[in-house]
């Protein structure tokens, strides 16, 4: 369908529409207009690491360790296979006369908000902390879910949340107004869902909260000066679930329900997600709404049904082949598994601990989370009948490894603060190594209402390791053996230096977790994973949690030395960076600065690498940024060989964002580093690779 034919198409179903249907089709439950046959609809939909909350789907690493994968090949891959199990169960749903909640294919994906506090429960939907990473991983995904061809045959309605400035607290999302800087507002919290915007996402959901005082589903200066004016946004806005109510019920920014209708259709909000909309009709007698606006606001939702083929006759779309053979198949799970292994990262491993040989040695595998689900899974899950625990991967593991004596225990309670006093380590004679399984799973951390076990309606008050598992593992330490100890969770979490010989970061890994945990213990696959976000000493390290300044959060302005820094993640080979060449030596507005380097693996074994390339503004003030990264890409180097890897990075890569939310190419000396961490002493200290740096100058 052309696009004047599907515009004249929208404009005739508009032209013959009541008030009333026009304003029914504004609110998530929209229903049918049999006269026009306009078939009933309901928006929402979730598919954050795999289509959620809709029966059997592939359940893919959490969106955070997708994150901690830095490759955006790999996400667009899962992207496309989640839109591929979404359009299947569509099918299925649509022949089987089944319109309800979480059978469309429009998705609320993905969750680009900063992670500017690791306290936060809804961190792990995020990318992490930094802006560029997440403008890249996020337009990956996009691109994943919507198709190649999505003006004309949108494969799915992917989705940018939340519009802007939402990072906690959870339990004052309904109320806090977020007070930023505009510097901070351009440098940090939009960078992001400007990138989505450029890469063609269909739809920006709007939060909760307010920003600079004005609800961000009514905000003029969000969603009409910056979202549809300054970005030339074309596509719809929704308003989170039942978050246009807040304006009159916790903001107080209206004193009823079709004052704060009117306030968001008003401002560029076209779709609510709640109860409030019904009242635009009481708003239009009251002349708060013309319905030109109104109009407006449904043509754009119409258009949205048209490029997803919904008018058309479902045997039409160029995805109605897919069916449920493709859900949760063979190949997803093995892309699942592949998703894992690379997303895990090696914080540690004293004298090379890992991996574990096959001599033989007895291997007591314990922790409240080795046999725990719930640390696979994370938020916004769908099913899948093959979970596979660290238990289990470790157990399927040592089939083939007939040295290797096996036992278990459970250890502690993953919630409770009691352990047991006399620890039983379920062996006749004391193990050669332990391994041990612990920190959060989805009911410690999450969303508001959804992490039972939070006393902080789904946040963290504190960082550190829960008291009660330090306890008991600090008992573990103590027999004098090695100690391997895999953390689950979706946030950074504070451990002492000295509490394992070795220690991966395992995230929620999706169904095949088990599997990789084991693959990287014995070797089988080589860790590459990176972080996504700084891991903080301390809670203490923290500013307060309200406080939406960036001064001292992330990588890019904390000044205090971290446990482990942002892009951090060992290898059980090793890589050095030589030869470092720029195309030139000075850049202007409009340039690009061409730049190489050799990555050599000194090690044994073959590897991937992340080589991450950060810009530092020399003559800097003090709320610029320390570093930015600027480029990422991941490479494969054979043992003992060497890859030569190029970037070109734009002149905007340099600019600086002033006090009034501008970005400027400012002259003066720049310092490029590529390295395989943020450029801070402790990374190298660690184990990183040393970085490699060069001098730019920019006119």
């Amino acid at each position: 369908m052309s696009y004047d034919e599907r515009e004249k198409r929208i404009q005739d179903l508009i032209a013959k529409m009541s008030l009333e249907e026009k304003v029914s089709q504004l609110v998530h439950t929209s229903p049918a207009v049999p006269k026009l046959g306009i078939p009933e609809y309901n928006w929402w939909n979730e598919c954050l690491h795999g289509v959620a909350r809709a029966g059997l789907a592939t359940v893919f690493p959490q969106a955070i360790a997708l994150a901690a994968s830095f490759d955006e090949d790999l996400v667009w891959d899962v992207a496309n296979a989640i839109s591929d199990e979404a359009r299947a169960k569509y099918n299925e749903a649509i022949k089987q006369g089944n319109r309800s909640q979480y059978w469309g294919l429009t998705f609320w994906t993905p969750t680009i908000n900063i992670f500017r506090d690791p306290r936060w429960g809804r961190g792990q939907e995020s990318y992490g902390e930094d802006p560029y990473l997440t403008g890249r991983i996020g337009a990956a995904m996009v691109r994943g879910l919507q198709g190649d061809n999505p003006e004309e045959n949108l494969k799915l309605a992917a989705c940018a949340k939340h519009y802007a400035v939402h990072s906690g607290p959870e339990k004052e999302r309904h109320t806090f107004d977020a007070v930023v800087s505009k510097k901070d507002l351009f440098e940090t919290y939009l960078p992001a869902f400007k990138a989505l915007v450029d890469a063609g996402v269909e739809t920006v959901m709007g939060a909760y909260n307010r920003t600079l005082g004005e609800p961000c589903c009514g905000s003029k200066y969000l969603l009409q000066e910056i979202l549809r004016g300054e970005w030339g946004f074309e596509g719809h806005v929704v308003s989170d679930c039942w978050a246009v109510r807040d304006f009159h019920e916790n903001h107080k920014i209206t004193s009823s329900p079709e004052e704060s209708a009117a306030l968001a259709l008003n401002n560029g909000c076209d779709l609510n997600c709640g109860c409030t909309y019904p009242f635009l009709t009481l708003a239009h007698k009251k002349g708060l709404v013309t319905e030109e606006a109104i109009d407006t606001a449904l043509a754009r939702l119409l258009r949205t049904r048209f490029k997803l083929g919904m008018f058309d006759g479902p045997e039409k779309s160029p995805y109605y082949s897919l069916g449920r053979d493709v859900i949760n198949c063979d190949k997803h799970r093995r892309l699942a598994l592949e998703a894992a292994r690379k997303s895990i990262v090696l914080l540690k491993n004293n004298n090379n601990i890992l991996p574990l040989d096959d001599k033989p040695k007895r291997v007591l595998l314990l922790g409240p989370g080795a046999a725990n689900m719930h640390t696979l899974l994370g938020n916004y899950f769908g099913l899948s009948s093959r979970l596979v625990t660290v238990l289990e991967g470790l157990t399927e593991k040592t089939r083939t490894k007939y040295g290797i004596s096996m036992g278990y225990t459970q250890a502690c309670l993953q919630y409770e603060a009691n352990h047991p006093s006399n620890v039983e380590f379920g062996l006749a004679t004391p193990p050669d190594v332990f391994i041990a399984v612990f920190g959060l799973d989805g009911a410690m951390e999450g969303e508001e209402g959804d992490a039972i076990a939070s006393s902080s309606n789904g946040d963290r008050e504190y960082i550190e390791l829960p008291p009660w598992q330090l306890a008991f593992l600090r008992q573990v330490k103590a027999n004098g053996k090695p100690l391997i100890l895999v953390l689950t969770g979706g946030s950074p979490i504070a451990i002492p230096e000295d509490i394992a010989d070795a220690v991966l970061f395992a995230w929620y890994p999706g169904e095949e977790g088990g599997t990789a945990v084991a693959d990287i213990i014995f070797g089988d696959t080589v860790p590459s994973g990176k972080l996504p976000l700084t891991f903080p000493v301390s809670t203490s390290q923290l500013p307060p949690y309200e406080d939406y300044d960036m001064k001292g959060r992330t990588y890019r302005y904390m000044t205090k030395k971290p446990l482990y820094p942002f892009g951090f993640g060992l290898s059980y080979t090793t890589f050095g960076f030589e030869e470092l060449a720029l195309g030139a030596g000075e850049l202007s507005a409009g340039g690009e600065l061409s730049l190489r380097v050799k990555v050599r693996n000194t090690g044994n074994m073959d590897a991937e690498t992340v080589v991450q390339v950060y810009v530092s503004k020399d003559d800097r003030c003090d709320d610029d940024p320390i570093s930015s990264l600027r480029a990422f890409k991941r490479v494969m180097v054979p043992k003992g060989a060497s890859l030569t890897v190029e970037f070109t990075l734009p002149a905007s890569a340099f600019e600086t964002v002033d006090a009034e939310g501008k970005s400027l190419l400012v002259p003066g000396s720049y310092t490029l580093h590529v390295a395989d961490a943020a450029p801070l002493p402790v990374a190298v200290e660690k184990g990183a690779t040393k970085p490699v740096e060069a001098k730019v100058v920019v006119k």
